[in-house]
């Protein structure tokens, strides 16, 4: 079953060129030469029931423009969005009670109040009954285990506590489709984590329908079977993750540790393209078709090889290649 539904989706933004100097400032009284700029051409996805998918793109791709349609905060220029079988640019107060919309770098809570004051409030914006309110405010809570500073200042927050109290705001009224932009933007590792385990087991617990956006590519490598990858406002590719892998990383990396040292470059370029290398160890890059050719090779040579490991690219590596050859 289809949740999310986009079908030739384009935005344009008008904006206006004005020639330099004085004169062309003063031209620009009676004329301004009008320019249109297209944030998403004619994008096509489905994204179905319980679905947890990754939106990649470089900055100005077009994520955050689509999200923003699919929540009804921007009109598209052309095509059709349909999410949980409503348009969102008709901003209906029933649509609005099943969706969320959690933006890295904007913030929902009120800062001078504690988060626990926001909750109050978004209890009441959602119309939840105290019961339901207590039972998922106490879930929440508890998987995230934020019980110790709901009742501090918002301002006084971590950046890792305060992102953990807006995915809790955005979650109280229990939203069937959940926007995410950059929701671990900033964070450390450890805060990143706690949030990648949320939204996993979030997801699989509740079947919330989910589309996050991260440069963190370890965000979706965790979280997400399918990605969505668009580049200049166009679908780049749409499929699963490791698919995507299969079809663009052309390289193994095969990671070689020796039992001793005084290992010579030299000795090890015939077998490769070397990646890095050290008086006792080496990675060496080669074609995936070789690669076990080449760590049989290795084995079979007078080096005293103690271990290898073959690896693939990094997915950041094959996003870059896909942006790179401008596909």
């Amino acid at each position: 079953m289809s949740i999310i539904e986009v079908k030739n989706l384009s935005k344009n933004y008008e904006y206006y060129r004005k020639e330099k100097g004085i004169k062309g400032s003063l031209k620009s009284f009676f004329y301004r030469e009008k320019l249109l700029a297209s944030a998403i051409k004619d994008i096509s996805f489905s994204i179905g029931e319980g679905e947890l998918v990754g939106f990649l793109g470089p900055n100005g791709a077009g994520k955050t423009t689509t999200l923003k349609i699919l929540s009804g905060i921007l009109y598209p220029s052309a095509g059709e969005a349909t999410v949980l079988g409503f348009t969102p640019s008709r901003r209906e107060a029933t649509y609005q009670k099943q969706f969320s919309l959690v933006m890295g770098q904007k913030n929902q809570l009120i800062s001078n109040l504690p988060a626990m004051e926001s909750f109050i409030i978004n209890k009441e914006i959602y119309g939840i009954s105290d019961s339901e309110f207590k039972k998922t405010l106490d879930e929440l809570v508890g998987l995230f285990n934020i019980g110790s500073f709901l009742d501090i200042s918002v301002k006084k927050l971590s950046l890792g506590q305060r992102m953990k109290c807006e995915l809790v705001a955005a979650l109280l009224h229990k939203p069937k489709v959940f926007f995410l932009d950059e929701p671990t933007i900033g964070l450390d590792v450890v805060a990143q984590k706690n949030i990648r385990d949320f939204l996993k087991t979030y997801n699989e617990e509740k079947k919330t329908t989910i589309i996050l956006t991260s440069h963190y590519m370890e965000d979706i490598r965790e979280l997400c079977q399918r990605v969505i990858i668009i580049n200049l406002g166009v679908i780049a590719y749409d499929g699963r993750l490791d698919d995507l892998i299969k079809q663009y990383v052309r390289h193994k990396l095969l990671t070689v540790t020796f039992s001793g040292k005084g290992i010579l470059r030299r000795d090890i370029e015939k077998f490769g393209e070397i990646e890095d290398f050290s008086a006792n160890s080496c990675t060496i890059k080669t074609s995936r078709s070789d690669a076990k050719s080449v760590a049989v090779a290795l084995l079979s040579s007078s080096l005293p090889v103690d271990d290898i490991t073959i690896g693939e690219e990094s997915l950041d590596d094959v996003i870059r290649h896909i942006f790179g050859e401008g596909r």
